[in-house]
């Protein structure tokens, strides 16, 4: 066994060589051996199989497992050749050549080792900003909706006509071809003009409807309609307008802080500004920092530190990028890219760069998150990902699976992990 160790650069050696059939033979008959005491061949007694039964029956195995065992001592050579820990390998070596010849195979792989890097100076390229301040103004818009939303709905005072954006009461009662449906009636009705609660077209005919009127509401349900009966069909609704009603804000005082602060005891009217402002420049703050403080760290970040990528990791960025855009082509533009192999190299190096800096932008992270004792636990990604489930309506004991499944934790955890970072570079964690 002949080996050549060759460094790329800090982050990639190439070790090639030959591995003789000679060494392949011996592993071949090593393992047929090892078989024979073990397999169970109708009419040899157990332990008895002869070594050449074993390779008639299993040589396609047996070559495949010898070639796998010579390829591991090469490795194993290669590394300590090379005086690389198999510990600073990083992802899968990715082979160059692998070609059979008559009395040997001709061997060159690729070994991709961590980056490593001086993680100095970072805090230079720390954007400068003004930390938002909520004004008085927003705050006291913000209690004010607060405190629309916790009021009743009680009848206006002044009797007028329906208009959009209005709080209904109503009676109806659906009829296809003059016969009722069941489910199309309802007495004392809560319905807000506007909300899109009912089909197309209903709300839009309670507009200008005064009270104790009764008016004909001619629709049709969508064809897509969730049942099957009513879908596409002409109806039409007998309404009774009873009341339009309005929210009408309680005073803000101590008692309604402390209920709209979940019962916290001792809570007060500025305790409740005071939050209320918290929450508004927290906002402020999370809307800057993805929008151009985020962006600017990274760029920072990539153009301070110069190392050597590994050649691995690289290409498998490539083909997430890939597998991302292939998502959004038309299967005319995807039947073109698989015949034409030309055309897809040309996509890879096309987003070569971009890969590159998503790459290094990652081992950036990492290093500094160690350096400034960031992490994340398992359970604070769970917990995100639960709350964001909840927050958009879906059942999060699905989105989770969905995310084990799909191998997609660690590149959450790794988002959180850069936004605890940034957060605590840029100072917002104060």
């Amino acid at each position: 066994m002949s080996i050549t160790v060759k460094k790329v650069d800090d982050a990639n050696t190439i070790v090639s060589g030959k591995i003789d059939n000679e060494v392949i033979e011996k592993n071949v008959d090593k393992l047929a051996k090892e078989a024979a005491k073990q397999v169970k061949v109708d009419g040899f007694r157990p332990g008895k199989v002869p070594v050449s039964v074993v390779k008639s029956l299993h040589g396609e195995k047996l070559q495949q497992d010898a070639e796998g065992e010579a390829l591991k001592e090469f490795m194993d050579a290669g590394l300590k050749e090379a005086e690389i820990a198999a510990a600073d390998m990083i992802g899968q070596p990715g082979f160059k050549k692998y070609e059979k010849g008559e009395n040997d195979i001709d061997v060159e792989i690729e070994i991709s080792l961590r980056p490593k890097f001086e993680a100095e100076g970072y805090q230079e390229v720390m954007p400068e900003f003004e930390k938002p301040e909520a004004e008085e103004k927003a705050i006291d818009e913000k209690i004010e909706e607060i405190l629309t939303q916790q009021a009743p709905w009680v009848k206006i005072k002044r009797k007028r006509m329906v208009r959009e954006g209005d709080m209904t009461l109503i009676d109806f009662e659906g009829f296809i071809d003059g016969e009722a449906f069941e489910g199309g009636k309802a007495e004392k009705f809560n319905l807000k003009i506007g909300s899109g609660q009912f089909i197309p077209g209903f709300e839009d005919q309670i507009v200008g409807m005064k009270y104790e009127e009764e008016r004909t509401v001619k629709v049709t349900f969508p064809e897509e309609y969730q049942s099957a009966d009513l879908a596409g069909k002409e109806a039409e609704f007998k309404v009774t307008l009873h009341e339009i009603q309005e929210q009408v804000p309680e005073e803000l005082t101590d008692e309604l802080a402390q209920k709209i602060l979940g019962g916290e005891e001792g809570a007060t009217v500025e305790t409740l500004k005071e939050r209320i402002k918290s929450q508004l420049e927290r906002e402020d703050i999370s809307k800057l920092y993805h929008s151009e403080l985020k962006p600017k760290i990274v760029e920072a970040l990539v153009e301070k530190f110069d190392f050597a990528l590994p050649n691995n990791i690289v290409e498998q960025e490539i083909d997430a990028k890939i597998n991302q855009k292939a998502q959004e082509m038309t299967p005319e533009e995807l039947n073109e890219y698989k015949e034409n192999p030309e055309k897809v190299e040309a996509l890879r190096d096309e987003v070569r760069a971009d890969a590159e800096a998503s790459v290094k932008a990652t081992f950036i992270v990492d290093e500094l998150a160690k350096k400034e004792g960031v992490t994340v636990e398992d359970q604070e990604v769970s917990q995100a990902l639960y709350y964001e489930a909840m927050m958009s309506g879906q059942d999060p004991q699905a989105i989770i699976k969905y995310y084990e499944e799909h191998n997609l934790l660690p590149a959450v955890k790794m988002g959180m992990i850069e936004d605890k970072l940034f957060g605590k570079l840029l100072g917002l964690d104060d």
